[in-house]
C-alpha cells in the first residue's frame, strides 16, 4: 500500500450517514460497508492500542458526531477524517491559544468565525487521524493550509499540502445540513469519492469548490 512515484493514487473513499443513538456502533458498520464495497468481502475490525479502526489491507478513519457519522477509507496511505457541527459556541480564545499567528491572521479575515474555526480545528483533527498522532504532541499549533490572499480558492474551503508533512493533502467536502467535514489524503490523491445516505434518496450531486475533484452519489 505504499504510494507509487509518478503516478495518480486512487481515490479516497468518505460515506456519510446520519448518527444514530450508538454513534460508535453505527460507524463501525457504516465503516465495514464502505470496506466490503471497496474488497469485495466483509473484513473483521480490529483496533489499535488507542483505539483506532484497523482494517487491512484498507487505510482507514472514523468520526462521528452526534448529528453526522463520516467514515474513510483508501488502498494508497493514510487517511484522517473529522467532522464537526456549527452550532453555537466561543472559539476566539481557544484560536488565539492554539492556532498559529498566520491561521489567526486569516481566521480574523473571514466573515464567520465559527465557520472558519471550525475548518482549521476538522483540518487538525484529520491530519493528526492520518499521522496517527490525534491532537497529542502540539497537533492544535500543527500549521494548516488556508486560502492565499488574490488566488481564487471558491470560497473559504480550504485545500492543499500541510506544511509540516507534505505527505498529506486536505480537503474540506461540500456537505449541506450545518456540518463541517475534513479529510486529510495522501499526496498525489486525484479524486475523493463521497456517498451520502439520506434514507434511500440522493441527497444531491456536487462540482468540488476545492483543489481536488470531489464525486457526491447517493445510497
Amino acid at each position: 500500500m505504499n504510494q507509487r512515484p509518478g503516478t495518480d493514487l486512487a481515490p479516497v473513499h468518505v460515506w456519510l450517514a446520519p448518527s444514530g443513538r450508538d454513534q460508535r456502533r453505527v460507524a463501525h458498520e457504516l465503516l465495514l460497508d464502505l470496506a466490503e464495497s471497496l474488497l469485495g468481502t466483509r473484513p473483521v475490525l480490529h483496533h489499535d492500542d488507542l483505539g483506532r479502526p484497523l482494517l487491512p489491507p484498507l487505510w482507514v478513519s472514523v468520526s462521528h458526531t452526534p448529528d453526522l457519522i463520516a467514515v474513510a477509507a483508501g488502498d494508497d496511505g493514510p487517511v484522517g477524517v473529522d467532522d464537526e457541527k456549527q452550532h453555537a459556541r466561543e472559539v476566539d480564545s481557544m484560536a488565539r491559544r492554539w492556532f498559529d499567528p498566520a491561521e489567526l491572521v486569516w481566521l480574523a479575515e473571514q466573515p464567520d468565525e465559527l465557520q472558519a474555526f471550525l475548518h482549521l480545528w476538522t483540518a487538525k483533527e484529520a491530519v493528526g487521524k492520518a499521522l496517527g498522532k490525534g491532537l497529542r504532541n502540539s497537533g492544535l499549533r500543527r500549521l494548516m493550509p488556508v486560502p492565499v490572499p488574490g488566488v481564487r480558492q471558491g470560497g473559504p474551503l480550504l485545500g492543499g499540502l500541510i506544511p509540516s508533512t507534505q505527505q498529506l493533502a486536505l480537503v474540506h467536502l461540500p456537505v449541506d445540513g450545518g456540518a463541517i467535514v475534513a479529510v486529510a489524503v495522501p499526496a498525489g490523491t486525484t479524486s475523493v469519492e463521497v456517498v451520502e445516505y439520506h434514507g434511500a434518496a440522493l441527497r444531491r450531486a456536487v462540482v468540488s469548490r476545492t483543489s481536488f475533484p470531489v464525486v457526491v452519489r447517493g445510497n
